[in-house]
């Protein structure tokens, strides 16, 4: 099917004062949300949420400003969809970091303003010859981004084959803050982990964590909200899930400099706490099944 065009969209799924497409960054199409309850971005590039900012707020989501907006690369910051693997691929280093789908070019399936003013946005991604070079399962992905007092983002993912398949996911959420050095991150205490900085030795998390260093941790078994605490902008980050086992904590420190696409400092303004099903607890979906991953990001204000 051929994508449809900006104007296309617009006709097809805009919303009147609420939702339109456009050009954005490189030219790349998007989706834009402008309500009493939030401003928010949405490229078709990766079915990737770029922006959500409630109203009276500072921005939730870190975007880098060196960000390379082509398709054959992910946007940086946001909300990137890892599927259908995390990390680097096993057994196969040449495939693309993350899986394909925060690559791919998603298809708008469905727009709705609900009635409170909340507005939902629907892209779908099935196999294709292409995906299919790297991965060879029949299936179809809908990511629904609503966009409200509070994001939630949900990945669907269902297996149209005749067989089973295994597969790992992940909502890589890049949570904007003032300093990393003065954040605290609560809700993953007493939760055991993959130190993947230490080479992934096993470890035990234990007091409310700060980041000291660069960090890269796989928490395993964890259902739990986690709350990044934010003395400098005043507000706690709050990422609430469900179906997720796994939580991912990210941050480069100084290794940002071997990354092209952040700027020499901005590794002190995000955190990534990352939803997940990763790892150990990779997912098993039956020909036929499906399965839903959720997200709720939202800020409340501190003192």
């Amino acid at each position: 099917m051929a994508s449809l065009n900006a104007q296309q969209l617009n006709e097809k799924f805009g919303i009147a004062n609420a939702l339109k497409f456009e050009a954005g960054g490189g030219g790349l199409t998007r989706a834009r949300i402008d309500t009493p309850l939030a401003m928010g971005e949405m490229y078709l590039h990766g079915a990737h949420v770029t922006q959500f900012q409630p109203r009276g707020q500072h921005p939730l989501l870190f975007l880098s400003e060196k960000s390379l907006y082509q398709s054959n690369r992910p946007i940086r910051g946001g909300v990137p969809i890892c599927f259908p693997w995390f990390g680097p691929r096993a057994n196969d280093k040449s495939a693309p970091m993350h899986g394909f789908a925060r690559l791919s070019q998603w298809e708008v399936t469905r727009t709705h303003k609900h009635n409170d003013g909340r507005v939902e946005i629907e892209m779908t991604l099935r196999d294709n010859d292409e995906t299919r070079k790297l991965w060879p399962n029949k299936f179809t992905a809908r990511y629904t981004a609503t966009f409200g007092a509070e994001l939630q983002p949900s990945l669907a993912v269902k297996n149209d084959g005749t067989a089973p398949f295994d597969f790992e996911e992940a909502l890589h959420t890049y949570a904007q803050i003032g300093d990393i050095k003065q954040v605290r991150l609560t809700g993953l205490e007493g939760v055991e982990y993959m130190d993947k900085v230490a080479g992934g030795r096993p470890r035990q998390g234990s007091e409310p964590m700060q980041i000291t260093g660069e960090t890269d941790r796989v928490y395993l078994n964890t259902a739990s909200t986690c709350s990044i605490h934010d003395p400098v902008m005043n507000r706690e980050v709050r990422i609430a899930k469900q179906n997720s086992g796994t939580t991912v904590v990210w941050n480069p420190w100084d290794k940002v400099s071997t990354i092209a696409d952040l700027g020499a400092d901005e590794a002190t303004h995000f955190l990534c706490v990352e939803t997940a099903n990763a790892k150990e607890q990779m997912l098993h979906l039956a020909a036929g099944a499906e399965h839903v991953l959720t997200a709720r990001l939202s800020i409340q204000r501190q003192g």
